[in-house]
């Protein structure tokens, strides 16, 4: 219930929708109610009795009208014979019904407004909690899965805190209408008729219990889906490279297989509740049925329409009751969809501002690892003892094999990671004491994993930028050398790149990455592996970028091929975590160290 209640705190901006929804439940349920209770028996009467009333008759009571007494319902219809009374029922038969619809129509359009609400605020919740989640997170979780909390999952809660609220709260309405019209007409049957009730409490609560835990099973296999679908898209040029369309196809389908198994597995479970509750109230309307022909036949004090209003009420209330089982099936797939979502958003963001982080509008001098150790988990890769200094205007280079540490080191400045002892800083000011905002507006940093959108060639160099002017934007692309082939394109600027520009080769979407770098002209510059994977010319061409850059900026190159860095002012050699080497390319050359080895891998036989 706790989990519910939390739920159910989402409707609350939207009150002023679900509250008009519920009223006009109640209403929609009244007039529902008499629409089914109320027509026969009147037709019946209007048929049967050649009554007039005199002008002075006596006054009949609402307990008369409800019981069916004949001169009390031709009363309140009027008329001076059948064809005029029978005018006035069809009159009110159609009025009902109409009335009937009208609150139809406004419930359901209140409830939708809350349902899409409650809806929307979910899924901006979650993508904002994802916004704030470290990097660490993502590592650990599949995306396929990650995109499934935020569509298949808060679909699902749409039943429990919108349609099946909904739902169970117009049929409380109409149970209670049928109840209250059955206990009026014979108060000990429908205390007897009420023997169904906590029987089908139980079997609501017994399958309840059970559709929960499936459900959350069959979210999970619907999440390995979507995680497939999401890599094989990604990847679909590594599938074909490789011939492996009849793998992943195989693997898809064994995936299909298990969510079809335990969607059947839910269905089978789910499908008890309807006919056991009907049952058991049939069984009881049986009983009934028997007991009051009894009472009709020796002549007792039960009358014939009495019986059969209430017989009608009583039968009526077993269809609300079989609809809240219905509803209890949303409700717990709901919950069970809940409890994933409320995982993501209580998962606590490690890297946060502090209450005194201060905003910083510049980077005026130095930039200093200050014997720095960090490591992703136990037993995992760590970083010790880095300690060293960057000047305003300098480069610093950091080379090594791979899985040195190198992009860790990097990582840490953007606050991607915080140190787990030492600390990083600006200006003296550590890092962590700096808001992230402006902490993060001072860099620009280009991947080896270039990440473009699907969008024009100048929505993705202006990236989250309200204000473009056309000459900043192709200054930026002139200063990447991306100019020469975005000029090339029909559309120029306003060229489409395709999902992660697949539209592009690799060296026009690393450039592209660079402009976007430039565009937001930062004090610091970060390329982290940006040449690894280009040819020869495009890594020419983003050498002679990076050179264009050094005027009043800080860059740190990460790279493997040392031909980018030997104009640095400052070349780490990271090996195993460590800091193995440092001075300038002549200097390390020199040294015949690790830098002088990886040196003569690369160039020596050149």
């Amino acid at each position: 219930m706790p989990l519910y209640f939390r739920l159910l705190g989402f409707l609350k901006p939207h009150l002023k929708y679900f509250i008009p929804a519920v009223f006009s439940m109640s209403l929609l349920a009244f007039t529902s109610g008499v629409s089914l209770t109320t027509i026969v028996p009147v037709t019946q009467i209007i048929f049967e009795a050649n009554v007039s009333i005199q002008p002075n008759a006596e006054q009949y009571t609402i307990k008369d009208l409800l019981r069916f007494d004949r001169r009390a319902v031709i009363q309140l219809i009027g008329g001076d014979s059948i064809e005029e009374r029978l005018f006035r029922v069809c009159v009110f038969i159609f009025l009902i019904f109409l009335i009937k619809n009208i609150f139809w129509y406004v419930q359901n359009y209140f409830v939708i407004r809350v349902e899409q609400g409650v809806i929307r605020d979910l899924r901006n919740v979650i993508y904002e909690k994802y916004h704030s989640l470290p990097l660490t997170f993502f590592h650990e979780k599949r995306a396929g899965e990650l995109i499934s909390r935020v569509t298949n999952d808060v679909t699902l809660v749409r039943g429990a805190v919108c349609n099946g609220l909904s739902d169970l709260i117009r049929n409380i309405f109409l149970f209670i209408f049928y109840l209250t019209v059955a206990l009026l007409a014979s108060w000990r049957m429908a205390l007897a008729a009420l023997i169904v009730f906590p029987p089908a409490i139980l079997i609501i609560s017994l399958i309840g219990r059970r559709l929960r835990i499936n459900s959350t099973i069959t979210q999970e296999k619907m999440a390995a889906v979507t995680s497939i679908i999401q890599e094989t898209v990604s990847g679909i040029r590594v599938v074909k490279a490789f011939g492996m369309e009849k793998f992943e196809i195989s693997r898809f389908s064994r995936q299909v297989g298990d969510y079809f198994k335990t969607m059947v597995r839910l269905t089978r479970t789910a499908s008890l509740g309807v006919p056991l509750t009907e049952l058991l109230g049939a069984a009881a309307g049986a009983l009934i049925l028997w007991y009051g022909g009894r009472q009709i036949i020796s002549g007792g004090d039960l009358t014939t329409s009495t019986f059969m209003l209430f017989m009608l009420a009583a039968f009526s209330m077993i269809d609300p009751i079989k609809k809240i089982s219905q509803v209890n099936i949303d409700i717990q797939q709901g919950l069970a969809a809940s409890k994933r979502i409320f995982e993501i958003i209580d998962t606590p963001p490690s890297i946060i501002d502090k209450r005194t982080a201060v905003i910083i509008d510049g980077f005026r001098s130095v930039i200093r690892y200050e014997h720095v150790c960090f490591s992703y988990g136990e037993n995992e890769f760590s970083l010790k003892d880095i300690d060293f200094e960057l000047k305003r205007g300098e480069i610093l280079a950091l080379v090594g094999p791979s899985g040195g540490g190198k992009s860790t080191i990097v990582d840490l400045l953007p606050r991607f990671y915080d140190p787990d002892t030492g600390r990083v800083t600006i200006d003296g000011k550590d890092i962590r004491d700096i808001s992230i905002g402006s902490l993060r507006s001072l860099l620009g940093i280009v991947t080896q994993d270039t990440i473009l959108f699907n969008d024009t060639i100048a929505a993705n160099i202006a990236y989250g930028s309200a204000d473009v002017s056309p000459d900043r934007l192709k200054s930026a692309a002139a200063a990447a050398f991306a100019d020469e082939f975005i000029e090339r394109f029909p559309n120029g600027y306003d060229t489409m790149i395709g999902d992660r520009g697949v539209r592009l080769s690799g060296g026009q979407r690393q450039r592209l990455a660079i402009a976007r770098a430039l565009f937001k002209d930062p004090p610091i510059l970060i390329f982290d592996e940006a040449t690894s994977s280009l040819d020869s010319e495009s890594e020419l061409l983003i050498q002679k970028a990076i050179d264009n850059l050094l005027a009043g900026r800080t860059v740190i190159v990460v790279a493997h091929r040392l031909s980018t860095i030997r104009n640095a002012d400052k070349i780490l050699v990271i090996k195993g975590g460590r800091i193995a080497e440092q001075g300038s390319h002549e200097e390390l050359i020199k040294k015949d160290g690790e830098y002088k080895r990886l040196y003569d891998i690369q160039f020596v036989e050149s």
